[in-house]
């Protein structure tokens, strides 16, 4: 289905599988050979398509690696749009964080050590990632505003966003630094989940009653005994 919920045509499904064949493509070279070491030309001529049609789909070369570019940089934007009646922004951001512990998802970094390996050798990589970060930090600040009714982006909704994105991260970082380290998913997760719900409960006082969404009803749920996971 696409966005709109509708059933794709053969134009559209034709469209999603060269980008998907040119990022399986891309995965494996960089993976095989190195980030920096592999040129768009290599990867159009894997893929079995034109350049053009690479940097069609993939303007930035970066983005053939990261390939879930859009939904790292919107994820957490989305969540609190997302959010429940009577929930608050941090609830909801620990809920889904939590939740993508527990089943080892790749926009948390388990992506595996070929992955995790790739982006720390590459300056490139390093720095889009980085980018990801502050794309992602900046559409949850315009999220976290639109709740608070505080359009255009005010003081205390940057600083709320930047201390929820901290957490999401360091669980990342995190990720990453033991996939390098030898260890399988399942151990990563187990020894990640207890941080990050520290982290979470070090912010609940600071702004667990922060942009709770509205009940049906128009009251505003309490935050404190919000599920903790």
């Amino acid at each position: 289905m696409t966005d709109t919920g509708t059933a794709p045509n053969l134009r559209e499904l034709n469209k999603r599988r060269t980008r998907e064949a040119i990022s399986h493509a891309a995965t494996r070279l960089f993976i095989e050979r190195g980030f920096d070491r592999t040129t768009v030309a290599e990867v159009a001529t894997a893929a079995g398509v034109a350049k053009m049609t690479v940097t069609n789909h993939f303007p930035r070369k970066e983005d053939l690696f990261f390939d879930m570019h859009e939904e790292l940089a919107g994820r957490l934007a989305r969540t609190v749009a997302e959010r429940a009646p009577g929930e608050s922004a941090l609830a909801a951001l620990r809920r889904d964080c939590l939740a993508g512990l527990d089943r080892h998802d790749p926009r948390l970094g388990f992506s595996g050590p070929d992955f995790a390996r790739t982006v720390a050798e590459s300056p490139a990589l390093g720095a889009r990632l980085r980018e990801l970060h502050e794309l992602s930090e900046t559409a949850l600040a315009e999220a976290l505003a639109e709740a608070v009714h505080a359009i255009p982006v005010d003081f205390e909704s940057r600083v709320a966003a930047a201390l929820l994105a901290a957490v999401d991260r360091a669980v990342l970082a995190e990720v990453f630094r033991r996939t390098l380290a030898g260890e399988d998913h399942a151990a990563i997760a187990a020894a990640v989940r207890p941080s990050a719900v520290r982290a979470f409960d070090r912010l609940e006082g600071t702004l667990g009653s922060y942009a709770v969404r509205e009940t049906r009803e128009g009251q505003v749920g309490g935050s404190a005994a919000e599920k903790r996971g």
